[in-house]
């Protein structure tokens, strides 16, 4: 009984908390502008109450009333596991006032505002006095999180658990001392792969079209699922029968739209097989962000990347572009796909350079929550990097420090799990192959089971 009640609280605030991702998708996805004002009103009305009766004494008192009545149960089971989660989750929810999570959600909504406005007109000077204000939040949410050694631990321990800024520096570390000379030479090596053909005229429809069917065929289910576009894809779990993705469309380039969808059904699809036993709880979301990236990116760069894939698919592809696609090979696409070249936009990079790309966000990310960088110096400094470590400075804002929504989320120690998924995600699939040395040639049979 202890514990039904429990799961009852918990049914309340997951679908409370759900609702908020719903309005959140909205303003996204369809939301007029006008409506910003009010929806940042209703999106931080309901985190407020969410995380209110999260940290109620009353919670803290009904999940160790249910572990005593629990006691015994199975370390892998759904209640055993639940209440594990809840402990820890609990404990440093109750670190952060609600007042706290009202000034989040309230900032976090008008920063995003902006940042889309900034964004469209290229004046990161509309941005920066959000972006500080960001930045001091971010501040005095370590703080009240807590932290053994650095600020910034206490925010990548929010989505990598256990995970230390010392810990990921030395990955990060040792990466780039591998990555940069190995993106040197490989960019060189690249200069006589021809991939003009991915930039040409491609009807935006036939585009959706080809993106409904590829996001099917590595296993998005559709009847519990929904495509739209954004400025910035995404993806989003309303519930396990409701995962939606979006991506986004440019007339003049094929490759953005493919990528974006194959990396966000790769979120969705992870999603989409969590036990339904979790439905309801917190139990029903990825491990850790890293483990949820790792999947985006198994099925973008080591399945959508793949000859075998796009031996299969490439038909289909042609059958909607004839003109633009008619003479080129799988080896002609796969080459083009996989071609290594500066970038200005990290979810556009190639699968070499992505990681340097994080990297440079990850360090940026420590000078501005240490003070060493203000907001108002970050063009220049994130200019100075993309120039030191890809060789490319953007022309503009647009293309540089303005192109990711994350900071606008108060998401410092985000960026890290992006790097991680990818070392993740290459190792599972190095574990996948040995257990299933069929599994290339399965890709080329439109068959995507064996990896799943």
């Amino acid at each position: 009984m202890k514990y039904e009640a429990l799961l009852s609280r918990v049914n309340e605030i997951y679908d409370l908390r759900k609702a908020a991702r719903v309005l959140t998708w909205d303003r996204e996805v369809v939301m007029p502008k006008m409506g910003d004002a009010d929806r940042t009103n209703q999106i931080a009305t309901l985190q407020k109450l969410c995380h209110t009766l999260y940290t109620a004494d009353e919670m803290g008192e009904m999940i160790e009333a249910a572990a005593v009545e629990l006691n015994g149960a199975r370390y892998e089971s759904p209640q055993a596991s639940l209440i594990r989660f809840l402990r820890r989750d609990y404990a440093k929810a109750r670190l952060l006032p609600p007042e706290f999570i009202s000034r989040m959600a309230a900032l976090n909504s008008r920063a995003t505002a902006v940042w889309k406005q900034a964004r469209e007109s290229d004046e990161y000077e509309l941005f920066a006095p959000w972006l500080q204000q960001i930045i001091e939040l971010t501040g005095e949410k370590a703080e009240l999180l807590g932290y053994q050694s650095e600020p910034y631990d206490a925010l990548i321990d929010r989505y990598e658990p256990g995970a230390t800024t010392a810990e990921v520096r030395a990955i990060f570390g040792a990466a780039k001392d591998e990555l940069l000379p190995l993106y040197e030479s490989a960019s060189r090596l690249s200069e006589t792969v021809d991939d003009r053909f991915l930039n040409q005229s491609f009807d935006i429809p036939l585009q959706e079209q080809f993106a409904r069917y590829i996001a099917a065929a590595v296993g998005y289910d559709f009847s519990r699922g929904h495509l739209a576009t954004a400025v910035h894809p995404f993806s989003t779990n309303l519930s396990l029968n409701d995962v939606r993705i979006t991506t986004r469309y440019f007339q003049d380039q094929l490759s953005p739209s493919i990528f974006a969808t194959l990396h966000e059904a790769g979120h969705a699809i992870y999603l989409q097989n969590v036990q339904l036993d979790y439905a309801r709880t917190p139990l029903a979301k990825e491990t850790s962000a890293g483990l949820d990236e790792s999947q985006s990116r198994l099925i973008e760069n080591m399945v959508g990347r793949s000859m075998g894939f796009w031996q299969h698919h490439l038909p289909k592809l042609r059958e909607l572009f004839p003109e633009q696609l008619r003479s080129v090979t799988p080896e002609q696409f796969y080459r083009a796909i996989n071609k290594v070249q500066p970038s200005f936009i990290r979810v556009e990079a190639d699968e070499l350079s992505y990681n340097i790309h994080i990297i440079l966000r990850f360090e940026l990310e420590q000078a501005l929550l240490s003070g060493q960088l203000l907001a108002r110096e970050l063009p220049v400094a994130w200019n100075e990097k993309m120039r030191s470590y890809l060789g490319v400075v953007p022309p503009n804002n647009k293309l540089g420090c303005l192109q990711d929504i994350h900071w606008t989320l108060v998401g410092f120690g985000y960026f890290p799990t992006y790097a991680l998924g990818n070392l993740y995600a290459a190792q599972f699939y190095e574990a996948a192959l040995r257990q299933n040395p069929e599994l290339e040639s399965e890709l080329a049979a439109g068959h995507i089971t064996g990896l799943m």
